[in-house]
């Protein structure tokens, strides 16, 4: 997202009530974070009706892509957790397609002339987010594990074959790492999104610094300009691949709770 009117970087990270409301002393008011989720909620569900509106045997160009989309995560969730991975698709599916749309739209110019709350927003770019879908993945894994393994999913955290002696600081190592997760899955999604928008953003500012003082200084702008086109492109990029990571690594813990009997 770049927003060449906010006055410095860190203004396009900024929450803005359209909607205001409280309940006591609980904001719930409906934000230009809450805009843009629901933009992309709305584009994900129009873009995959419409390429199934008419699926014929010769797919028409969206429907080739939304093919392409559905088997890309079928083959991952397949490949990852295997069998047992069919129930968990639509979550990874709708997961990924989230986090691909929220992303890409971050980057899209904002209208000239409308309110700064109205301006384009990314939603992944914001750690409360991010930690949202984390939390939500590690509570599936959480208890699907103890619906199918009940107290067996304990071995997920007790590996066969290691030392009496060792387990009890074993167990404490893998309880953390286990809780960390989410926090992983987080910060990553949101500390890539951020750094890379506070990245554009300040090569913008440099290019129309440069082009406002109207004079011959305005050429040195064509560097920070070719700059921000290659980390447009990059964001681009990273926008998918994070996508693509948070994906994978639910469907490794996915397969840990599947599978945690037979550790």
């Amino acid at each position: 997202m770049i927003d060449i009117r906010a006055a410095g970087p860190m203004e396009q990270f900024e929450i803005l009530p359209i909607i205001p409301l409280h309940f006591g002393n609980v904001d719930v008011s409906f934000t230009n974070s809450s805009l843009w989720m629901m933009i992309g909620t709305l584009a994900i569900i129009f873009f995959f009706f419409a390429a199934t509106r008419r699926a014929g045997l010769i797919p028409s160009r969206m429907q080739s892509m939304a093919e392409v989309l559905y088997e890309f995560v079928s083959d991952l969730v397949r490949d990852t957790i295997g069998a047992e991975g069919r129930k968990f698709f639509p979550y990874v599916f709708t997961l990924f397609t989230f986090i691909l749309v929220m992303n890409l739209f971050g980057l899209l110019p904002s209208l000239p002339g409308i309110a700064h709350e109205f301006h384009t927003f990314t939603p992944t770019s914001h750690l409360i987010v991010t930690l949202a879908l984390g939390m939500t993945t590690i509570t599936i894994v959480i208890v699907y594990g103890l619906w199918k393994n009940g107290w067996r999913f304990i071995k997920l955290f007790l590996p066969s074959g290691i030392p009496l002696w060792l387990m009890p600081l074993l167990f404490l190592i893998e309880i953390i790492s286990f809780l960390s997760r989410p926090i992983s899955l987080a910060v990553r999604l949101f500390a890539n999104m951020f750094a890379g928008h506070i990245i554009l953003k300040l090569f913008a500012g440099f290019v129309v610094s440069l082009i406002g003082t109207g004079s011959a200084v305005m050429l040195f702008g064509i560097a920070p300009f070719l700059g921000a086109i290659a980390v447009t492109m990059l964001e681009v990029l990273v926008s998918a691949l994070q996508a693509y990571v948070f994906a994978v690594l639910t469907c490794i813990y996915l397969s840990d709770a599947a599978h945690a009997a037979d550790h």
